[in-house]
């Protein structure tokens, strides 16, 4: 996923998390990292399987071979053998979504599926062409924005200490630290030198965007449904209320997933007490219905935004709302993952995330690799080659959602 002469990282925090060039990367990346649904960090034992075991047996064989044959066998580690052959196990399970945390990353791996991290709030491009670091955005209310960070800023130093893009996989080791301490970041912007002081904070690296349209239409972006999104969301709708907005348009094109709570819990917040938001079913057929238990309190008329890529949690949002006739959805077929993964922590600190469960809408349809279809299928123009990019009078499907609130008043 690198390119050699631009590499663009995604970094939250400057915590280094995965690796984009493109769109399209982009949103696989996204959909596969955000796609870590449950988030029960369930404590499990690691299993014994006895000294008879056939594949240990093998393994035993296969170890002894190599400290007999192997050139190198001076040079040989073995805890990377063991984690090989550990990753290599799970791997044989052909599921794209089951794969083995060692230890060392179990921390970042957990903060990365909450959405949220203790830092500043920037994305960077290492520039190798350049030899620099460059600011690609800072986050929205995020401390760097509010710092006067800006796109396209050249990080020199941090803390006294020079950086240049071959330093890129260890800058984040500098400028992570506590939350309410202060890290000073120098950044070249056009030729001038500018310092800044900039306290860390818990940053949420998805944040809901609204927007109020005309005729009192609010709009509301969820990139992903990470830690509080749902408290978030009923906070940002207040907040549209507020200004004046009658009805809502819930944008969830290109949002890969997430916490399967977030996303039934604002489902909660709109749907009729009883009503059923989705059902799941495990490896022995066991099934678990949820239902929303309360009253709404968001009333007002809903349309919902979904593209190729709404995936897991958005699939479960939108399905609820729409099985149970509380929005209509406008766009495209959505990804069609309708499978939970959770995450269990081994006793020796590693974990696996592991394919548990799989979802239904409120009807018992099947999504997993079928999807959901909108009900007002809408493209966008083809001239157009990112949701990101897209003019507000040029979103058809935007344009449709507007057309469709402007009906019910």
């Amino acid at each position: 996923m690198d390119n050699k002469n631009n590499r663009i990282y995604k970094t939250i925090m400057l915590v280094i998390l995965t690796a984009f060039v493109t769109f399209m990367i982009t949103a696989f990346t996204t959909y596969t990292y955000f796609s870590n649904n449950s988030q029960n960090l369930n404590k499990v034992d690691t299993i014994d399987v006895g000294n008879d075991s056939s594949l240990q047996k093998y393994l035993k064989n296969i170890k002894s071979t190599i400290e007999k044959y192997y050139l190198y066998k001076d040079n040989i580690d073995e805890s990377k053998l063991e984690e090989g052959a550990i990753e290599g196990y799970v791997k044989g399970l052909g599921d794209e979504y089951t794969e083995y945390v060692p230890k060392e990353e179990m921390k970042e791996y957990t903060e990365d599926i909450t959405g949220s991290f203790v830092g500043i709030g920037i994305y960077m491009v290492a520039d190798e062409d350049l030899g620099k670091i460059i600011v690609y955005y800072p986050i929205p209310d995020s401390p760097a924005k509010k710092a006067g960070i800006k796109s396209g800023d050249v990080i020199k130093s941090v803390d006294g200490k020079e950086y240049t893009s071959e330093d890129f996989d260890t800058i984040a080791d500098n400028i992570k630290g506590e939350e309410g301490t202060t890290v000073n970041i120098v950044i070249d912007r056009n030729g001038e030198e500018l310092s800044f002081d900039i306290k860390r904070e818990k940053i949420n690296t998805n944040p809901i965007t609204i927007k109020l349209l005309d005729n009192k239409i609010g709009y509301l972006n969820l990139p992903s449904f990470d830690e509080d999104t749902a408290t978030a969301f009923e906070e940002k709708v207040n907040e549209l209320k507020n200004q004046g907005a009658t009805s809502l348009i819930i944008d969830l094109r290109n949002n890969g997933g997430g916490i399967v709570d977030e996303a039934t819990d604002i489902a909660d917040l709109m749907l009729d007490e009883g009503n059923t938001i989705i059902s799941t079913v495990d490896n022995n057929d066991k099934k678990d219905v949820t239902f929303s238990v309360k009253q709404p309190t968001i009333t007002m008329p809903v349309v919902v935004l979904v593209n190729e890529n709404s995936a897991s949690s958005s699939e479960i949002l939108a399905c609820s709302l729409k099985d149970n006739e509380r929005a209509k959805i406008v766009g495209q077929k959505t990804f069609g993952k309708g499978i939970i993964q959770t995450l269990l922590s081994l006793n020796d600190g590693s974990g696996l995330k592991i394919t548990t469960e799989e979802y239904y809408t409120p009807k018992g349809n099947k999504i997993n690799e079928v999807g959901i279809e909108p009900d007002e299928e809408v493209e966008l123009p083809e001239d157009i080659k990112s949701i990101y990019s897209v003019k507000e009078e040029e979103d058809t499907q935007l344009q449709k959602a507007i057309e469709i609130l402007k009906q019910k008043k």
